[in-house]
């Protein structure tokens, strides 16, 4: 599985390394500043609706615990009325009183009327005497109660909490024989005050109605169904219920939002039909009965899903834009490149005139003005090969044509030699022998490769020449240690110098001159040293003599020989090899030929 990941992520690395520049840039902008932006779009987004959310729960807790408070007031005023029996004597009278007159009935409802008008929303007030008499006072608009069919429950209800008042919930009365009222009931046994046992009931029948006043201003604010639940489970309030545009699913999932209340507080999410709802509820301490408000999140989220749809269509405009912009700029950054490498291209084959005419100086103009550069070193280099080329067919030719038909030469020396010898001249025979040896040498092509040994034996072929046309005049030294005999370099190197020492030193010089051929390792390279104790040159010659070996100019005021022999040793070698020249007037030459030992740069390789 690790391979497999590895390999994608290979494979999609060198598909965007292949991409050309201006595509990754865009690519590198995508990643480094649409997908931020984006997110942090997203981030925004999330947070106002979680801003929103916490707002609206907030808003929607205090509500209902401000309606739960409300209730528990109202319910708590209705509870201390039922206790009202306890303190009127004339109630505890009649209520004992097994016979119903006139007064029992005028005293008891004017009793029952004073509490039916202490709040507005009771629709009855009932009072049971000990005997099962049934009295109560209702709303002008009620035309007939039927009291004897809730007496029953009523029964129950109260002997079960004892003295303490009890709540009955929501259920229905009959007002006549075609209408009904939805009430909520608050029932209390009433005691004797003096034997203390019971002597009757005391009842309200409360229209449900009354919570409408309550539950609206929080359905306004909240924008959310408000209901109220007692704690059986059993619906007390709901405006689907009471006719108006509710959502009627909350009703009917009344438990399945109770058993998500666990708390005396608190919210949560709820997902019905397809609907998702913030529900807020209270639980009350007094009554246990939960008021729930229920939002639809649509409702809540519409002003936060306009602002989103705003925030997307202008973050898509700012990246639709930004992309734009990085498009034109990586067109521009990139549009240098490609003419470097349409000029490379034209350069690859063979057109070296052109010339890349950057406009900045960033470090796309820095590289073009490299590559310009690159183009004149380019046309300097193969320039310099052909003036190269061109003094290499020149030192051939000096070389050409200082062998002068060395063939023909050869042969009238051998025939001398052989006529000398006939008529015992043995001097003459043996000039003729060392200069036809001198000859041989020269037949061959002058970049042929020999040895050092070789070289040094050609040179003193050359100067017992001179011996026997100056005897006494020169003498000749070699201290070149065995160690360089066998070192390979190209011939027709040190009979030159030697040449040229001679008659442009030693010749010169009265009296007898000496030359002396050293050689010595420096550096890696084989330095060897032709010094000679002739006349000597003065320092401006000498700085003329040494700046035409560096640069080859040509002319014939140093002649030839040592001009020929330091073009074909940097030829052979390279630029960094060939002669100098050091002396001194009135006291001597010394030229310094440095040439490659081979076996440095085998072991270098």
């Amino acid at each position: 599985m690790v391979s497999y990941i590895r390999r994608i992520l290979r494979n999609i690395w060198l598909f965007l390394a292949n991409l050309p520049m201006e595509r990754k840039l865009i690519v590198v902008f995508v990643f480094l500043v649409s997908i931020p932006i984006t997110y942090v779009s997203y981030l925004t987004s999330r947070s106002m609706v979680n801003s929103v959310l916490v707002n609206a729960t907030e808003s929607a807790s205090q509500m209902t615990s401000n309606a739960s408070d409300t209730i528990d007031r109202y319910i708590a005023d209705l509870k201390r009325y039922t206790a009202l029996p306890l303190y009127n004597t004339d109630v505890q009278f009649y209520l004992e009183q097994k016979i119903t007159d006139w007064d029992k009935n005028t005293k008891l409802d004017m009793f029952l009327s004073y509490l039916h008008h202490t709040k507005e929303e009771i629709l009855a007030v009932y009072l049971v005497d000990r005997y099962g008499s049934v009295f109560y006072n209702r709303d002008p608009g009620i035309n007939q109660l039927f009291p004897e069919e809730q007496q029953m429950e009523w029964k129950s209800l109260t002997e079960a909490a004892g003295v303490a008042p009890v709540i009955q919930g929501r259920h229905t009365i009959h007002v006549n024989s075609s209408e009904q009222r939805e009430v909520f009931s608050i029932l209390r046994t009433v005691n004797s005050v003096n034997t203390l046992k019971k002597i009757g009931i005391i009842a309200f029948d409360v229209d449900i109605n009354l919570f409408k006043g309550i539950i609206d201003p929080v359905n306004a604010v909240t924008q959310g169904n408000t209901l109220i639940v007692d704690n059986k489970g059993g619906l007390i309030y709901d405006d689907a219920v009471n006719g108006e545009q509710a959502d009627k699913k909350l009703s009917l999932n009344t438990q399945q939002l109770l058993k998500k209340a666990t708390q005396p507080e608190g919210h949560f999410q709820m997902d019905l039909d397809d609907q998702s709802y913030l529900v807020v509820y209270t639980i009350s301490k007094q009554t246990g009965w939960t008021t729930l408000v229920a939002i639809p999140e649509d409702r809540i989220l519409s002003p936060v899903e306009k602002n989103r749809n705003t925030l997307l269509f202008t973050t898509l405009v700012i990246v639709a834009f930004a992309l734009f912009v990085a498009t034109v700029i990586s067109h521009a950054l990139t549009k240098p490149l490609k003419s470097m490498v349409r000029l490379m291209k034209q350069v690859q084959h063979g057109n070296l005139d052109v010339w890349l005419h950057p406009k900045y100086n960033d470090e796309i103009g820095m590289l073009g003005s490299h590559f310009n550069r690159m183009i004149i070193r380019v046309k300097d280099l193969l320039q310099e090969v052909s003036v190269t080329e061109k003094r290499k067919q020149k030192a051939d030719m000096r070389a050409l044509q200082n062998q002068i038909n060395p063939h023909f030469i050869y042969n009238t020396l051998e025939s001398i030699r052989m006529l000398a010898e006939s008529n015992d001249d043995p001097r003459v025979a043996k000039l003729t022998y060392l200069l036809g040896l001198q000859m041989r040498y020269s037949i061959t092509r002058s970049d042929e490769t020999v040895t050092v040994k070789h070289e040094l034996e050609h040179v003193k072929n050359y100067f017992h020449l001179l011996q026997i046309r100056f005897p006494d005049k020169f003498k000749l030294e070699i201290e070149v240690p065995e160690v360089f005999l066998s070192l390979p370099m190209i011939k027709l190197v040190f009979q030159p110098i030697v040449e040229n020492a001679v008659f442009h030193g030693l010749d010169q010089k009265e009296g007898p001159g000496m030359l002396m051929i050293s050689a010595k390792f420096e550096s890696g390279h084989a330095v060897f040293c032709v010094e000679d104790n002739g006349v000597g040159m003065d320092e401006n010659t000498l700085i003329s003599l040494n700046n035409s070996l560096i640069d080859g100019a040509t002319g014939e005021k140093f002649g030839i020989g040592l001009r020929n022999v330091n073009e074909r040793i940097r030829l052979h070698y390279g630029s960094a090899f060939g002669l100098r020249v050091e002396s001194e007037l009135g006291i001597g030459t010394r030229v310094i030929l440095r040439i490659e030992d081979p076996s440095t740069k085998a072991g270098e390789e």
